[in-house]
């Protein structure tokens, strides 16, 4: 067992003989090809203060392929937003052009939900 005190997380101390110390392991999820990718595009509003955001779910893939993509779709809206737990969301109501976007793009099984 590797004891190296920088490793462990989330413990202070524990009395179990037989406890394993959480590590920091980066998961990488494969990410799924564009044609393969099950994107859907809706409006929400819950919880915004009746503000629109475009709310794009469905994101199979790592992090940083989510940034991305969120990246690419805000600028093309020019607005911001934030790309986080396979969900990306777009400021206003942007689903008819994000739709064509994905499409456009390769996202061949995007839906958009009214």
């Amino acid at each position: 067992m590797n004891n190296d005190w920088k490793n462990r997380l989330n413990i202070v101390y524990s009395t179990n003989p037989n406890f394993n110390y959480e590590t920091e392991e980066d998961e990488n999820v494969e990410t799924l090809p564009a044609s393969q990718q099950r994107l859907k595009v809706q409006l929400d509003k819950r919880n915004r203060n009746g503000k629109a955001v475009t709310l794009i779910t469905g994101f199979v893939g790592n992090e940083e392929d989510l940034k991305e993509l969120g990246k690419f779709l805000k600028s093309k809206c020019g607005v911001g937003g934030s790309s986080k737990n396979n969900e990306i969301l777009i400021q206003g109501d942007f689903r008819e052009k994000i739709t064509t976007l994905l499409l456009e793009k390769g996202y061949k099984q995007t839906k958009r939900i009214n």
